[in-house]
C-alpha cells in the first residue's frame, strides 16, 4: 500500500508520463511464460553437481566410477576429465598488477570455498543425477581457512592462492591532490587535528555480506546438435555472456546463440559467466545432446555470487560551523575466493560517490581488494554506490553529533545548491542537474519533520521505553553505467553503449529490437510508450524484442540502472532515423520539398496545406516500393547506437521514523518518506514499483539480511530459514514523492530509478535506529540491526562499555594493513 503524491512539476504528455499497466505482467504474473527450467528438448540430459563440503582443501583423490553404475546415469566426470576447460573470465582488471587466480568451472587439485564444484553427473532425469552424486568418492585434505579480511592481509596468513604469494588482489586509489580536482586530504586532516576550531571524526563501518536471492534460481540449457550451439540461460547479460564464452571457451561467436527467456530477477546476481553455464556447455558438447542444469535454492545461496562485504574506515574533518574540510576513505573489500566478471571494480565505483552531494575540498579514496575462503562477491543492486552512500550518510550523522548540529542543517551547510549545476565534484564527475533543496523541502513537509522531532523530545524527556529515532539520507548516484570512454579509463574491458533497431511493418505494426535485456523491469511497456510518442503510433502496435543474440544481435544488456537512460535513448535515436527516412518518402509522394514537410503525431503534412500522410501509409509505400525516390531503400527500418557523454545523476531525500523498544530491542519503522528526482518519468507505475523493490532491499540490509559463515568457512545462512528475507508483512507503507529536474545528458531527460531505493534507504534506516537510542550512549549498531544487536548495544551502553562504531584508526594510508602498496596521486 502506498500513498503516492502527484508531482507538481511533472506534466505527462502523450504516452511518456502515463501510468500504463505493464504489457508483460499478464504472462509473468500468471506463470504462462517460459522460464529456462521449463524448456524441454528431445533427448535432453540432466545434470547434478557435486560441491565441496570444505572451504579450503586439497583433493587427494576422486573417483566417479560408482556414479557411472548408478541407474539412469549417462556420464560422470571430475575436473581432470575436462582438460579443455578454460578459466572463467574477469572483465575488470582494475590495476596493471591485479592478481587474477585461475578459476576452473570444475576444481581439479584444490577447492577454495565451500560449494565449489568438484564433479558432474549426467543422467536421464534430474533425480537420477542427484542420487548418483552419493556414489562419487572424494578424498580431501582439509586446509586452514582465512575468512577475515584483515587477517588475510596479515603477514604469515594462510594464502587462498599460494601461487599468488599474497591475499591482496589489488589496491586502487584516488587522491584529489594528485588528480588535480581538490586539495590535500592529509594536510586538511592534520590542520583540523591541531586547530581547536575544527574537529576530526573517525569511524569504522561494516558492510555485511548479502546474497542477491533472485526469485528464479539460475538455470541453463544447451543444445549443441545443430550447426550453431544454442544456450538458454536465466542470465541478465546474454550478449556479454556470448562474448565471454566465445573468448574463454574457443567457440566462434557466430556459432553460439544465447537466449535469455523470461528471467525471474537478477539484482546483479545474474551478471556472470558462471561455472554452471560452462559445465553445461562442456557436457553438452561432450555428449552431443541437449543438457539442462538448474540449481537448487541452497546451491544458489551458497555458490551464486554474494554482494557488499566491506570494512569502511572513514575520517572526516570540519570547521566548528559545520563546513567540511577533508574526507579520507579507506576500504577493505572481500572478493571471496575468486574474481567475478566485474567484481574487482565494484568497490571502486564507490570512489566517485563517497563525496555524495557535498562540496568537499580535499578527498582521498583507497580500496584494497582481498581474497578469502568464501564465495566470490560481485555486483549487487547498486554495486558500490549503496556502500558509499551508507558510509558518507552515517558519518554525516556522527559529525553532526560531534558539532552539536542538527543533522539536516549540517547537510544543507555542505550540499551543492541548485544554482551551482552543472557541478564538477572533487571525484571528477560533472553532475548535470539536480535540486537537493526542493527534494528535501518536500520530503520534510510530507514527513512532518519538525513534528516528529518534537515528539522525539517528549519521549526522551518522559523516559518512554519506546523511543523515536529520525533517520536521514540525502543521496545521489551515478546511473546509466555507460560512457565507454569512462569505462575505458577505469580499465573495464568493454564499452557501455546500447543498441536498438526499429522495423516498421507494412501492416502498421512496429517491432523494436533492443539490446537492453529485461528481467522484470518493464522494458516492453516503457519502450512501447517511447516509440508510440516518437512515431505517433498506438501503444498497442509496438512489439518489443529482446534477450536473444540472434534476433537482437547487438547489446550490452541490463545492469547499473542503464536500460532507460542508455537503451531507451538508443530507441529514441532509432525512431528519429525512421522519421527522417519517412520524411524523404513523404515529400516524394506528396510532391513537396522535404523542407516543407512537418511531422507530428504520426502524420507528415505539407506546411500550410491540409495535405498529409500517416506514417503507416509511408511504411506501406516503402514496402510496395512502387514509387520511391531514387536511391531510397524499400523499407523504413533503422538502427542506432547510443553512447552517452556522461552518466545521469538521480538524487533524493529519504526520511525514516523508527520506534525502538529499549527493553526488548525491537525496531519498528513507523513511517518512511522519500522524494526522489529521477528526471523525466516514462511510466510512474513502473517507477513506483522500482522504488518499492529497491526500498525493500535497502531496508533488508539495514534490518534483516546477512550471509554468515562458521569458523571453518561453512555458510550457516544457507537456507531461507537462516537468511532472513523480509516479506511484505515486514515492511512499512512507503510514501513516495517526486521532483523533476530533467537530465541534460540524454534526450529523454531520464535519470534512472532501479537502484535508488536500495542506495538511499539503508543509511536512513540505520541512522534512525541509532538516533532513537543515541541518548542512551549508543553510537553504532552493526547491520543488520536485529533486536538482539540493538538490545545488546543498549545494555553495553548502560554498563559503560563502548558500542561498536568508534574504532579509532590512524590517519591516512599509513594506517596498518591498508597502507600496503597504496599508489599515490590517484589511479583514476
Amino acid at each position: 500500500m502506498t500513498a503516492t503524491l502527484d508531482p507538481t512539476t511533472e506534466v505527462p504528455t502523450m504516452e511518456v508520463g502515463r501510468e500504463r499497466r505493464r504489457k508483460e505482467d499478464a504472462h509473468l504474473i500468471t506463470g504462462r511464460t517460459r522460464w529456462t527450467d521449463n524448456i524441454v528438448l528431445n533427448g535432453m540430459v540432466h545434470l547434478a553437481l557435486l560441491r565441496s563440503p570444505y572451504a579450503h582443501a586439497r583433493i587427494t583423490s576422486i573417483s566417479v566410477a560408482g556414479a557411472l553404475d548408478a541407474p539412469g546415469v549417462l556420464g560422470a566426470w571430475s575436473g581432470a576429465d575436462f582438460p579443455e576447460q578454460g578459466g572463467l573470465p574477469c572483465a575488470w582488471p582494475i590495476t596493471p598488477d591485479m592478481k587474477s587466480p585461475v578459476r576452473l568451472p570444475v576444481a581439479v587439485d584444490a577447492v577454495k570455498f565451500a560449494g565449489e564444484v568438484v564433479a558432474v553427473v549426467a543422467a536421464r532425469t534430474k533425480a537420477e543425477a542427484v542420487d548418483a552424486l552419493e556414489a562419487i568418492e572424494v578424498d580431501y585434505e582439509p586446509l586452514e581457512v582465512v575468512l577475515d579480511m584483515e587477517a588475510a592481509l596479515a603477514e604469515g596468513s594462510v594464502l587462498v592462492h599460494p601461487e599468488l604469494g599474497t591475499n591482496q588482489n589489488a589496491v586502487w586509489a584516488f587522491d584529489s591532490a594528485g588528480a588535480g580536482t581538490g586539495g590535500d586530504v592529509v594536510a586538511a586532516l592534520a590542520a583540523a587535528e591541531s586547530d581547536p576550531d575544527q574537529v576530526v571524526v573517525e569511524r569504522v563501518f561494516r558492510q555485511q555480506r548479502l546474497i542477491p536471492a533472485f526469485m528464479e534460481p539460475r538455470s541453463t540449457v544447451v543444445d549443441p546438435t545443430s550447426e550453431q550451439i544454442t544456450m538458454w540461460s536465466a542470465t541478465q547479460i546474454p550478449h556479454v555472456l556470448r562474448v565471454l564464452i566465445a573468448l574463454s571457451q574457443g567457440i566462434p561467436e557466430h556459432k553460439l546463440r544465447v537466449i535469455a527467456p523470461d528471467v525471474g530477477g537478477g539484482f546483479g546476481g545474474k551478471l556472470q559467466t558462471t561455472p554452471e553455464e560452462i559445465i553445461t556447455l562442456m557436457v553438452a558438447r561432450k555428449m552431443n545432446k541437449p543438457v539442462k542444469y538448474t540449481e537448487t535454492r541452497s546451491e544458489s545461496l551458497m555458490s551464486a555470487h554474494h554482494g557488499r562485504d566491506q570494512i569502511q574506515r572513514l575520517r572526516i574533518s570540519a570547521r566548528r560551523d559545520g563546513t567540511i574540510t577533508g574526507f579520507d576513505v579507506n576500504l577493505l573489500a572481500d572478493m571471496g575466493a575468486y574474481l567475478g566478471t566485474v567484481g574487482p571494480g565494484v568497490p571502486i565505483l564507490g570512489a566517485f560517490m563517497f563525496n555524495a552531494i557535498y562540496k568537499i575540498p580535499a578527498y582521498r579514496f583507497t580500496c584494497t581488494n582481498v581474497f578469502t575462503n568464501k564465495t566470490l562477491t560481485d555486483a549487487y543492486r547498486g554495486a558500490g554506490r549503496p556502500e558509499a552512500t551508507f558510509g558518507v550518510e552515517r558519518i554525516m550523522d556522527e559529525l553532526a553529533v560531534e558539532l552539536g548540529m542538527e543533522p539536516m542543517e549540517l547537510r544543507k551547510k555542505n550540499w551543492i545548491t541548485h544554482e551551482e549545476f552543472p557541478f564538477t565534484t572533487i571525484a571528477g564527475l560533472t553532475y548535470d542537474s539536480g535540486n537537493y533543496e526542493a527534494a528535501t523541502a518536500q520530503a520534510m513537509e510530507m514527513f512532518d519533520y519538525d513534528g516528529l522531532r518534537a515528539e522525539q523530545k517528549r519521549r526522551r524527556d518522559s523516559g518512554d521505553p519506546v523511543q523515536l529515532g529520525i533517520g536521514i539520507s540525502t543521496f545521489t548516484e551515478m546511473c546509466g553505467l555507460a560512457p565507454s570512454r569512462v569505462l575505458g579509463s577505469l580499465s573495464y574491458a568493454a564499452g557501455g553503449w546500447e543498441s536498438a533497431s526499429i522495423r516498421m511493418l507494412p501492416t502498421g505494426g512496429v517491432e523494436v529490437i533492443t539490446g537492453a535485456t529485461a528481467h522484470g523491469q518493464g522494458h516492453e511497456t516503457a519502450w512501447s510508450q517511447i516509440v508510440a510518442d516518437q512515431l505517433g503510433v498506438p501503444f498497442e502496435s509496438v512489439e518489443v524484442i529482446h534477450g536473444d543474440t540472434q534476433s537482437s544481435p547487438r547489446g550490452m544488456d541490463t545492469y547499473g540502472s542503464r536500460s532507460l537512460v542508455v537503451g531507451g535513448v538508443a530507441v529514441v535515436k532509432a525512431a528519429q532515423k525512421v522519421v527522417a527516412k519517412a520524411k524523404i518518402i513523404a515529400a516524394h509522394l506528396m510532391e513537396a520539398s522535404e523542407d516543407d514537410i512537418e511531422f507530428a503525431a504520426g502524420r507528415f503534412t505539407v506546411k500550410g496545406t491540409d495535405t498529409s500522410m500517416g506514417i503507416g501509409e509511408i511504411a506501406w509505400a516503402a514496402f510496395a516500393a512502387h514509387n520511391l525516390p531514387d536511391g531510397v531503400e524499400a523499407n523504413l527500418d533503422s538502427e542506432a547506437t547510443f553512447d552517452p557523454d556522461n552518466f545521469s545523476y538521480p538524487h533524493g531525500t529519504h526520511l525514516c521514523a523508527m520506534e525502538v523498544d529499549t527493553e526488548t530491542g525491537k525496531v519498528t519503522i513507523r513511517s518512511y518518506v522519500c522524494v526522489d528526482d529521477i528526471g523525466v518519468v516514462v511510466n510512474p507505475l513502473i517507477a513506483d514499483g522500482q522504488m518499492h523493490g529497491g526500498l525493500a532491499q535497502g531496508i533488508a540490509q539495514a534490518l534483516y539480511e546477512e550471509a554468515q559463515y562458521s569458523e571453518d568457512g561453512q555458510l550457516t545462512s544457507g537456507t531461507f530459514v537462516d537468511y532472513l528475507l523480509p516479506s511484505a508483512m515486514d515492511l512499512p507503507n512507503f510514501t513516495l514523492g517526486r521532483t523533476v529536474t530533467p537530465a541534460t545528458t540524454n534526450p529523454l531527460g531520464a535519470k534512472g530509478v532501479g537502484e535508488a531505493g536500495t542506495i538511499a534507504s539503508t543509511p536512513a534506516v540505520v541512522n534512525a535506529v541509532i538516533d532513537a537510542i543515541r541518548h542512551l550512549g549508543v553510537k553504532d549498531v552493526e547491520m543488520p540491526c536485529s533486536p538482539q544487536r540493538v538490545w545488546r548495544a543498549i545494555q553495553d551502553a548502560r554498563s559503560g562499555a563502548s558500542t561498536p562504531a568508534p574504532v579509532p584508526v590512524a590517519a591516512g594510508p599509513s594506517a596498518g594493513v591498508l597502507s600496503t602498496g597504496v599508489p599515490t596521486g590517484g589511479a583514476a
